[in-house]
């Protein structure tokens, strides 16, 4: 059964049931001495198809301690989550208990509203469904139909009631069914209890400008640096759930971000990130391989932060504050979402606070580097919340690492100072050892144009990984190919080995020659480990961009400058055998 037939049914069942009710419920009377005013009825088809029905409840006379409304029962399985806030200050909200039984009536869902610590006159309950209430056109990919609930079902007549229906961006309102089929807006006097409708509105939108596709997790680490900079790296895992290819996607930042970055699952830079809507946090993401119906993906988005929004430094000490709204205005639902807290290198974590449980937090305490992380199932654009952490830090820690990397160098160059300074045999006279059979002029030209080999593979080692990362070769042949290079450079490898031996054991300058090759192929591995660990940390956040690129830099310039020195090695040793 088709996904537009199966919500066909769905209605046709909920017309069915509601004359049955109807008739079991005309002298149902509310507990309590209240009257419902009026109810503001809204529903807001939000960006990936998720349904957001907003009710806003004016009551008079004297509040009850709970208050009960619902739904047909029929789009309880769509529930996605509920919260009750005062309408004049949203901050102040109540709890709810979900799925109970509505003044004792079958066939609704029910939603229970906790007034025992004081009620307001002016309330609002919000009820997030999923993405499963539209269905698209599968003829036409650009039609969309979304079935909600028409009334909320209440156990009190309501004085005045109005609705209206919220579409998407750039969406054209096309039919409906029940009271939306003159438009997108209507209202009712003296609305009877127990209401038990459900309508259907037909839209158009453009292809891309809609999509139907889920958040199966989200996970955003933000860091701070020893300067106080902000970085915030964020990874989406998406599944598309519509009929059309997905070619981008809206993602919502914190407020202020900038310097917006993106990369595919094969760590590739994608497009710019795009603001969606100007003057906001909501960017759009356009992907390099459209992700295809009921198939899955994820991405990278990276990001600055301003220090002076988020960070403030307490009293001119070494105590510092760091603030933070997550996932206000999100426009999509997220099933597991986790947010990780990266302090500088020797800070110490003193307080953390989250406005959403209180402890859904952990700790992470390394040897010098200290954190915190908070980890959430299910959230949406009714879970919006606020993180507060204080750390100490000293000024003196800007200095740290430097000053090892320093003091590492230091006892580097002295052992090497020792090494070449230490008494040597007798340096054996060069004509001897070019006519002797200690060192051959043709072991010589074979060790230099096995090592111009050497290097010439692991140059097309990089040439072939760079163009599988760009997708320019095909993963089977790219192995295939890697395999061969690899026998080649292993069987290269053990010939070097040997003849290495030989000039080592020749002493003299020879084996000065080798060492000194030696330390520019351990200098060469060392920047080639640092280049991938400055990868790593950029991609996490730990490092932004320009620290980034002028680190990249100065570790090729060295590796630049070693190479040239192996080059040198090589042609000293050839002229000796012209």
């Amino acid at each position: 059964m088709s996904k537009a037939t199966l919500m066909f049914a769905m209605l046709v069942v909920a017309v069915m049931l509601s004359f049955l009710i109807s008739s079991s419920v005309r002298n149902v009377r509310a507990d309590g001495n209240y009257t419902i005013e009026n109810v503001d009825h809204t529903i807001s088809v939000l960006e990936n198809g998720c349904v957001l029905m907003n009710d806003t409840v004016e009551l008079s006379g004297q509040a009850p301690d709970s208050f009960s409304l619902g739904f047909p029962y029929i789009f309880g399985p769509y529930v996605l989550g509920c919260i009750a806030s005062d309408a004049s200050n949203p901050s102040n909200t109540f709890p709810v208990n979900m799925s109970q039984p509505l003044n004792g009536q079958s066939g609704f869902y029910g939603i229970k509203v906790d007034f025992s610590k004081g009620a307001p006159q002016n309330f609002t309950v919000q009820v997030l469904f999923s993405n499963a209430l539209i269905a698209q056109d599968t003829q036409n990919l650009t039609l969309y139909d979304v079935a909600f609930p028409t009334y909320p079902s209440l156990v009190t007549t309501v004085d005045t009631f109005n609705a209206s229906i919220i579409l998407p961006r750039n969406a054209v309102y096309v039919q409906g069914t029940g009271e939306t089929v003159g438009g997108l807006n209507y209202s009712a006097e003296n609305l009877p209890a127990l209401a038990y409708n459900s309508s259907t509105v037909t839209f158009n939108i453009g292809n891309n400008e809609m999509q139907l596709f889920d958040v199966d997790q989200l996970s955003r680490v933000i860091s701070v640096s020893q300067v106080g900079g902000i970085t915030g790296t964020d990874t989406y895992y998406i599944a598309n759930k519509g009929a059309n290819s997905m070619g981008s996607v809206d993602v919502l930042l914190p407020a202020n971000a900038s310097d917006v970055n993106a990369r595919d699952q094969l760590g590739r830079a994608l497009a710019q990130p795009t603001q969606t809507i100007a003057g906001t946090s909501l960017y759009t993401v356009t992907l390099s391989l459209a992700v295809a119906p009921t198939q899955s993906s994820f991405f990278t988005v990276t990001y600055s932060l301003p220090s002076g929004v988020y960070l403030e430094q307490q009293g001119g000490s070494n105590s510092f504050a760091l603030n933070m709204t997550m996932f206000q205005g999100l426009d999509y639902y997220i099933n597991t979402t986790s947010v990780s807290f990266v302090l500088p290198e020797g800070a110490t974590l003193q307080l953390f606070e989250d406005t959403l449980t209180g402890d859904s937090y952990s700790i992470s305490r390394g040897v010098y580097q200290e954190g915190a992380s908070i980890s959430v199932q299910g959230t949406d654009s009714l879970d919006s919340f606020s993180v507060g952490l204080v750390y100490d830090y000293s000024p003196l820690w800007v200095g740290f690492g430097p000053t090892i990397w320093v003091l590492t160098l230091a006892m580097i160059g002295c052992a090497l100072i020792v090494v070449s300074t230490r008494p040597k045999g007798p340096t054996p006279v060069s004509g001897p050892i070019l006519a002797g059979a200690r060192v051959r002029p043709e072991y010589i030209s074979s060790f230099a144009e096995s090592y111009e080999e050497k290097m010439k593979i692991m140059s097309e080692i990089d040439a072939l990984k760079s163009k599988a990362q760009k997708g320019k070769l095909p993963r089977r042949r790219y192995k295939v190919q890697l395999k061969t290079l690899e026998t080649r450079l292993d069987t290269v490898s053990r010939s070097l080995t040997e003849a290495k031996g030989r000039m080592l054991s020749a002493g003299g300058h020879y084996a000065t020659l080798m060492r000194e090759l030696e330390v520019a192929e351990a200098r060469i591995n060392e920047y080639e480990a640092n280049v991938k660990v400055i990868e790593a940390r950029h991609s996490r956040g730990e490092l932004s961009l320009e620290a980034y690129r002028s680190l990249l830099g100065d570790y090729e310039r060295r590796k630049e400058r070693n190479e040239t020195t192996i080059k040198g090695i090589l042609l000293r040793l050839r002229e000796e055998i012209q």
